[in-house]
């Protein structure tokens, strides 16, 4: 792999990773596209997968086989390996001999039993406001001795680069439209309040009650009942049985 590692170069490569890793609504997606894109850009590359870290616990959030998962999972087991160890020291780690690298012995001796011998892992940079104890990592897996060079391992920082922003543009695309959803429910529930409230001549507490109970007998989101009591001014309360003698 030749790579062109000038200001220039690096910039126009940077910017072609970016259109591959075009705006998500989804975090899920963008996963996704950050571990497909990787694969397609570094030939090199057998499987690659993301792991995300809280409280001291990992999981893989996204990977393009389950190969990689299960390696993943041989790291988490063993709190050791390129992946883990990438993300809890916000470094790069590039092995090219996993059965005979030194750093990672008990993880680095199954990983070639399963035929995993080059891997590639970065830290991913992602921004939430919401969980500060949220940490993740992007691995590069190849099934053949020396994959990666120093061009790969370029290449592969850029691609963590962009990926963190894909992921946490996503991630902010997601709470933008769930506060969206949020306000525009608790705005159709004012309305229907204010309607129970001037037809039964009851309070605010008294009026959710009555969307709330309404709720829970017919099985339906507040939220539609409320919509339904906006839109035709009526609310089906439901009745109580009477007991039986």
């Amino acid at each position: 792999m030749t790579l062109d590692q000038s200001p220039e170069g690096l910039a126009t490569l940077y910017a072609d990773i970016g259109r591959q890793l075009v705006a998500h609504a989804r975090v899920d997606d963008a996963l996704a596209a950050v571990t497909q894109v990787s694969v397609a850009r570094l030939p090199s590359t057998d499987w690659a997968s993301i792991s995300r870290g809280r409280h001291g616990s990992f999981e893989t959030v996204a990977c393009t086989d389950p190969a990689a998962a299960e390696i993943d999972d041989i790291q988490y087991e063993l709190c050791s390996g390129p992946c883990v160890d990438a993300i809890l020291q916000d470094a790069v780690f590039r092995t090219g001999d996993l059965g005979a690298d030194p750093r990672w012995p008990k993880f680095g001796q199954r990983a070639a039993e399963a035929g995993v011998y080059s891997m590639l892992s970065y830290r991913l940079f992602l921004e939430d406001d919401e969980d500060e104890d949220l940490i993740a990592g992007l691995n590069l897996y190849a099934t053949r001795k020396d994959a990666f060079d120093e061009d790969a391992q370029t290449i592969g920082t850029l691609l963590a680069a962009h990926g963190a922003l894909a992921i946490s543009a996503a991630a902010a695309r997601e709470r933008a439209a769930q506060l969206k959803r949020a306000l525009r429910s608790s705005r159709d529930i004012g309305v229907a309040m204010g309607v129970l409230m001037t037809q039964h001549k009851i309070t605010r507490a008294q009026a959710f009650d009555l969307l709330r109970v309404t709720s829970q007998h017919t099985n339906r989101k507040l939220r539609d009942i409320a919509v339904e009591v906006a839109d035709t001014g009526a609310l089906d309360i439901p009745r109580r049985s009477a007991p039986k003698r």
